[in-house]
């Protein structure tokens, strides 16, 4: 199936204002709405398509959002598999928590070599000599990540998180009223921004290590 995209939906163009998108919003619902479409079977798929679009494009948040996590142009092939948008969406949202958590450390040097002090260590423990192990470095990383995320983090997780999911199941790859289905595509988005956070940790360490 097709991608959907949302300004497309819409009728509007990407570098439309937020009050066009309004208008075009409520243009779109006085004309397609059922109670003026009675013999129009397809009027109420119709709505919540619109409806869907419009509530990720209509807060401004929400569409820098989905703006980031479009991925460039639309497959050739109509007939994509919709599982390939979730691994897509799942490769962005790693980049995303990866980025994030390396620009971080980039900013607290010390904490960083701190951090590669107590890697070695481990190291040396379990290997009697020293090297970068990747393994050893994740595990640190689950450790104390929550040290290095602050709310304001949390809260952009979670805005990244709630348009990516309504991105899915715009694609179908879990049916809307399906709840088990959207939790379980949910937690599988978090644990991809999760991994991406701690190889940023690791990318972070990596670049400033040197074997001894």
């Amino acid at each position: 199936m097709p991608r959907v995209d949302y300004y497309r939906v819409l009728g509007v163009a990407r570098d439309v204002t937020d009050d066009d998108i309004k208008k075009a919003y409520r243009k779109l619902v006085f004309q397609h709405h059922p109670d003026r479409n009675p013999n129009n079977t397809k009027a109420e798929e119709k709505i919540r398509e619109i409806n869907s679009a419009y509530e990720v494009l209509g807060d401004s948040e929400s569409r820098r959002t989905y703006d980031r996590l479009h991925w460039g142009e639309e497959p050739r092939n109509e007939a994509v598999d919709p599982f390939f948008f979730l691994d897509e969406m799942e490769k962005k949202l790693f980049d995303e928590g990866r980025k994030e958590v390396f620009a971080v450390l980039m900013t607290m040097l010390p904490r960083v070599k701190a951090e590669l002090a107590t890697v070695r260590e481990r190291t040396v423990a379990q290997q009697g000599y020293d090297s970068f192990k990747a393994p050893i470095v994740e595990a640190r990383a689950a450790e104390v990540m929550d040290e290095f995320v602050t709310p304001d983090m949390e809260k952009r997780k979670q805005r990244l998180l709630e348009v990516a999911l309504q991105m899915m199941v715009s694609q179908s790859v879990v049916a809307r009223g399906d709840e088990g289905g959207i939790r379980a595509l949910r937690g599988r988005l978090e644990e991809a921004f999760r991994k991406g956070r701690i190889n940023g940790f690791l990318v972070a360490l990596e670049l400033l290590y040197e074997r001894r």
